[in-house]
């Protein structure tokens, strides 16, 4: 099979296209003939060595933890799924930009999502639910997302929303348009911002959720008055500092179903800021790398 693999640490310019051995699915897993895989943060930390402490990897190796497809073939006690069906999911944390990926958690793709809806979706819908769960019941409560216009933020608004939450978003102003479309109240963030949401939410916000790592923490303390009420999913040395809630991805079929039950019902759509061919991986981590998105980057195979 054609796969992207880089075989040594460092820069966009280690990616290459070439032919690598076909991968086969263990117990619990299936193999997907892949139609595109996510861009994630955690792909270009991964390739450059910057958390090769925490998340080392045997090189070469072929970047990307999730992707969408057909099934093409089951490993030893699978079931739910058949040869041929359409699903989104979840591998380890590398390899599934490439013709054929192993995934070992997976759900049914709605029909109303694209390839490339349904690629973005997997990696950034399970950590928006970690994050979010983490905050506890969300119907009728004002729910602060930091960073709301990012591949995590967008999923956790439109989820959000969809679980009764009235959302807060900060973005930039480029991206508050966007924020509305999703069902969020945007803002600005930094300087003035407990200022800003007394105005937006004069009863106060309840719980806040951050996707960012700007820095932030303490001020959304500040803000919901309880670090219990705060969690994050990338600022994992101030939330253990502070007592906030760390919220980690995780590989669970029963978050991917329920993202993909929320998109048959039309209440989430991942959101594809920009695609790039097979050929074009090294475009698609230096876009990644500059950050600022709106919603999700993902390469079409």
């Amino acid at each position: 099979m054609r796969a992207v693999r880089y075989h040594e640490y460092g820069g966009v310019e280690t990616l290459v296209v070439e032919q690598v051995p076909d991968p086969h699915p263990g117990p619990g897993e299936i193999r997907i003939r892949v139609a595109a895989a996510g861009v994630n943060p955690v792909d270009w930390k991964v390739r450059s060595g910057a958390v090769q402490e925490v998340l080392p990897v045997d090189l070469p190796a072929i970047p990307g933890r999730d992707a969408a497809g057909v099934v093409d073939e089951t490993g030893e006690g699978v079931q739910g799924v058949s040869i041929g069906d359409r699903v989104f999911g979840l591998g380890g944390v590398t390899g599934a930009t490439a013709e054929l990926a192993v995934l070992s958690a997976w759900a049914h793709a709605p029909t109303t999502w694209t390839d490339e809806e349904a690629a973005g979706a997997g990696l950034a819908s399970v950590t928006a639910m970690g994050g979010l769960k983490a905050l506890g019941p969300l119907r009728g409560r004002t729910l602060l997302i930091e960073g709301a216009a990012g591949g995590v933020g967008s999923a956790a608004v439109e989820i959000a929303v969809a679980q009764g939450a009235t959302v807060i978003g900060t973005a930039s102003e480029r991206n508050h348009e966007f924020l509305t479309s999703l069902g969020a109240v945007p803002t600005t963030y930094g300087t003035g911002l407990a200022e800003r949401l007394a105005t937006l939410a004069p009863d106060g916000v309840d719980i806040a959720l951050d996707t960012a790592a700007s820095g932030s923490l303490a001020d959304l303390i500040a803000i919901v008055g309880d670090p219990a009420r705060v969690s994050t999913i990338a600022d994992y040395a101030n939330a253990q500092r502070l007592g906030v809630r760390l919220a980690n991805a995780e590989n669970d079929s029963t978050l991917l179903a329920e993202a993909g039950e929320l998109g048959r019902q039309g209440r989430y759509t991942p959101r594809i800021e920009q695609t790039y061919p097979l050929e074009q991986i090294a475009e698609a981590h230096a876009y990644a790398e500059r950050g600022h998105t709106r919603g999700k980057i993902v390469v079409c195979i």
